[in-house]
């Protein structure tokens, strides 16, 4: 008789947003898989649902091509003993979750050696460095899309794509109500606006945004003196830095231990620093601010490779500049208050921007972890054939 080997899934998440993707794909792929095993990099929110890490998450987490430099020989030894570890023990199938400079090239090696690889999250090769999709199209046997533009490229390619929608866009209703948000963060009776500042959950993102999202708020109390601002701290590290420059700039914020989308929907406009968090600031349906600095070097290198008029999601979603985005240079304080202050009193009146953010949150609904899972175990069988 046969002994048939457990199903074990090595996932590696490089950043908060995937640890939201993995944590509800992993969840998913139990109630079709209940035996299942999963083990790699991954954070609090994958072992949560019993997800075994090896090398904490943050590790991972590094920003800019001048950024990863410093710290490219620890990224080598990880990525290293995770290939070793998957030739030792081989997985049922490896998926990366986003963090494609990391990923891919693992991706490739274990593909090539006959395990099966996912992606989660399409690299960017709509808006930058197109010539990776005959990489990704040696180094992965599904990629996992978030959003309907990022297909063409892949069917022109013949690589097999699932658009999933994204898990954000489940989960948060259509309707986010900000008292009740205010409620649930206990922030009692606010007379003046409430602006949700977001720097970040990575170290060096929060030490070059902070400072200048802070001065920022100074800015904004100048013309509104009774404005609130709500401040998330990602984790208790990331609160201690945030102390420090307040501290430092003399300035007041109500810091709220992570609770991001909270602090979102409590909020009559937000400012934010790229990524994620955009998206879910347009699902949250909140006017917003978009910035973002990284090292001069990395910028002008990055300026000169993108294809695409925007950075942010719901911009690029829309295929127009639903939100404002001031980025390197243009990213001064007082720029970002006078346009974060122009946008909080002019979103309220402007039914169209809200009706898009609603199309827009309506599309991206397709139940992504269950999508994403049973995709992948269409894979896995037809491979099997």
């Amino acid at each position: 008789m046969k002994v048939m080997s457990p199903i074990r899934y090595v996932v590696v998440a490089g950043e908060a947003s995937g640890d939201i993707l993995g944590a509800n794909l992993i969840a998913h792929l139990k109630i079709l898989q209940p035996n299942a095993i999963f083990e790699g990099i991954g954070g609090p929110l994958m072992e949560a649902q019993g997800f075994k890490t090896v090398v904490p998450m943050d590790r991972l987490s590094v920003m800019g091509l001048v950024e990863v430099l410093a710290r490219l020989i620890e990224l080598l030894g990880i990525r290293k003993r995770l290939y070793q570890s998957c030739l030792d023990n081989p997985p049922t199938a490896f998926i990366g979750i986003d963090s494609p400079d990391f990923n891919m090239p693992l991706a490739r090696k274990l593909k090539k050696s006959g395990i099966p690889t996912v992606h989660y999250v399409s690299p960017s090769v709509w808006a930058w460095r197109q010539k990776r999709i005959f990489n990704i199209k040696k180094s992965v046997d599904l990629m996992l899309a978030l959003f309907p533009f990022e297909l063409p490229i892949y069917h022109e390619h013949n690589i097999p794509i699932v658009c999933v929608g994204h898990t954000l866009a489940d989960e948060i209703p259509l309707d986010s109500d900000a008292l009740e948000a205010r409620d649930t963060l206990n922030l009692g009776p606010i007379n003046g606006p409430v602006f949700g500042i977001l720097p970040g959950s990575r170290e060096g993102e929060v030490s070059r945004l902070a400072p200048l999202f802070v001065e920022t708020m100074k800015r904004i109390k100048q013309k509104e003196p009774d404005a609130v601002f709500l401040m998330p701290a990602a984790n208790a590290a990331r609160r201690v830095q945030i102390e420090s420059i307040l501290e430092g700039a003399n300035a007041e914020a109500i810091l709220i231990d992570g609770q991001s989308r909270t602090v979102m929907a409590a909020s009559d406009a937000i400012l934010l620093a790229s990524g994620t968090a955009a998206l879910e600031a347009m699902l949250v349906k909140r006017p917003m601010v978009v910035s973002y600095r990284v090292n001069k070097v990395t910028y002008a290198i990055m300026s000169r490779m993108i294809k695409v008029p925007y950075v942010s999601l719901p911009n690029l979603l829309a295929n127009e500049a639903l939100v404002p985005e001031l980025l390197q240079d243009a990213a001064t304080p007082d720029n970002l208050a006078t346009r974060l202050l122009q946008t909080w009193r002019s979103f309220n009146g402007d039914k169209t921007i809200q009706a898009k953010y609603l199309n827009l949150h309506k599309m991206l609904r397709k139940n992504a972890g269950e999508t994403a899972a049973k995709a992948i175990i269409s894979m896995l069988e037809e491979k099997a054939k």
